[in-house]
């Protein structure tokens, strides 16, 4: 499988003007079964009620079947069961479960897929790609603020994109590359495979799959072409000054050295997302005075501090390093402090009567999880301030669990001491 991959690869580099055929082969038996073996225990499970253990204790007789189906085109992907998570804010997430089968299938397609598109995707795209993070994001964000010339950003969001994608145009942007007419035909089934909500089944005629593996990946094509391509090549040659794109997967940010270069990629930002059934959500889409002379340049006219801006979980500000230097920090943001707080606690009261020991361990693990993020350069009062909320949290669900609220402090650092929390740490360096 590896060696299809790379040969894939290999010709998507070759020949970047040339359409890729023959390419629906490398899901075989043998990719089948490594899919499977990568698949998590114990997830939960879409309209096909099927585990993998179920599904592996039949393995070849399985595979054997869905590859018939697949060489006959009698394999159709099955509906996305559809559960709603409630988020901070009051309001619903949609999450998408495919049945186990597709799950498989998907998981060799997202391979084929990312073998062709690391050839074709821009540098200024971070999400979901091999060797490339959100912390990466991040550098390159700090990098383009300190040392090039740029004083304005756009911070913008698109309203509901994994629901709005059209299929029309996803299935044009992928034609670019692809030649492979099996191979795009199972795409567009997964894409029109439908959800499933309370028993009721739903058409889907937009959006890419629900919770599917090709779901990130697919948005990356669609972006590529909609937003990165169209930076690159158009807006950054029509604007006076420098500009800049940093985007993971549908969260972005763009820089400019000029308020009027940046006020009319805002304007022509609406009209490029509108033809490919996109648009922005303007409630929180601005244009901001940001950067290395901002804070003087306001103080001039006699206004307050820059703006702020969000982008990826973190508020970003100017602000200035020890030696005086000008400086981009960034914080928690409070939206999503906010979130992960209200999570980890009605997470804890859900485990309030596990054993003292064990909760303690499971809390640290989400602890260091959440460390691991968002313990970035210029963050530690904001990972402190989480450490701290939590342990008072902690506290109180213990305390909970004696109707005679018999747990002091004194008695909680006792505790402490014999199952101690997870410190705040820097794991990060923006800068490094």
């Amino acid at each position: 499988m590896r060696t299809k991959l790379t040969r894939i690869a290999e010709l998507a580099k070759q020949r970047p003007r040339i359409k890729l055929q023959t390419l629906i082969h490398v899901i075989d038996e043998e990719s089948l079964k490594v899919a499977h073996s990568c698949m998590q225990m114990n997830k939960a499970t879409g309209i096909d009620a099927i585990t993998k253990e179920e599904y592996g204790e039949k393995l070849e007789e399985n595979l054997t079947d869905l590859l018939d189906r697949m060489k006959r085109q009698g394999y159709k992907p099955q509906p996305v069961k559809r559960v709603c998570i409630p988020k901070a804010d009051g309001k619903k997430r949609p999450l998408g479960i495919p049945a186990y089968e597709d799950k498989l299938v998907q998981k060799v397609l997202n391979e084929i897929l990312t073998a062709i598109y690391e050839e074709e995707f821009l540098e200024c795209s971070y999400g979901f790609r091999p060797g490339k993070s959100c912390h990466d994001a991040l550098k390159e964000l700090a990098n383009i603020v300190i040392t090039k010339k740029v004083n304005y950003v756009v911070d913008a969001d698109i309203k509901g994109f994994f629901d709005n994608v059209s299929h029309s145009w996803m299935m044009k942007f992928l034609q670019e590359r692809i030649e492979d007419r099996n191979l795009l035909r199972l795409i567009q089934r997964f894409l029109k495979a439908g959800v499933i909500e309370a028993g009721i089944e739903y058409e889907t005629d937009k959006g890419t799959p629900q919770g599917g593996i090709i779901s990130p990946t697919l948005a990356n094509v669609y972006l590529h072409y909609v937003l990165d391509l169209w930076f690159t090549v158009k807006i950054k040659k029509e604007s006076r000054g420098e500009a800049y794109l940093v985007r993971y997967a549908d969260d972005f940010v763009c820089f400019f050295q000029y308020q009027t270069d940046a006020e009319s990629f805002y304007g022509k930002l609406i009209d490029r997302l509108k033809k490919f059934n996109l648009e922005i959500a303007k409630e929180k889409t601005k244009v901001i005075e940001f950067g290395r002379f901002s804070a003087d340049n306001r103080a001039r006219r006699e206004e307050s501090k820059p703006n702020t801006f969000d982008f990826l979980g973190f508020t970003h500000y100017c602000s200035k390093s020890k030696t005086g230097k000008f400086r981009v920090k960034r914080k928690t943001s409070r939206k999503k402090m906010k979130a992960k707080l209200k999570d980890f606690t009605k997470w804890l009261h859900n485990n309030m009567h596990t054993e003292v020991g064990e909760l303690i361990k499971q809390v640290n693990a989400k602890l260091v999880g959440h460390f691991r993020y968002y313990g970035v350069t210029d963050n530690s009062k904001g990972i402190n301030t989480y450490r701290y909320r939590i342990r008072r949290k902690l506290f109180e669900v213990l305390n909970r669990r004696s109707q005679k609220k018999s747990l002091t402090w004194e008695g909680f650092i006792k505790l402490e001491n014999r199952f101690p929390l997870a410190k705040a740490r820097t794991y990060v360096n923006i800068y490094g």
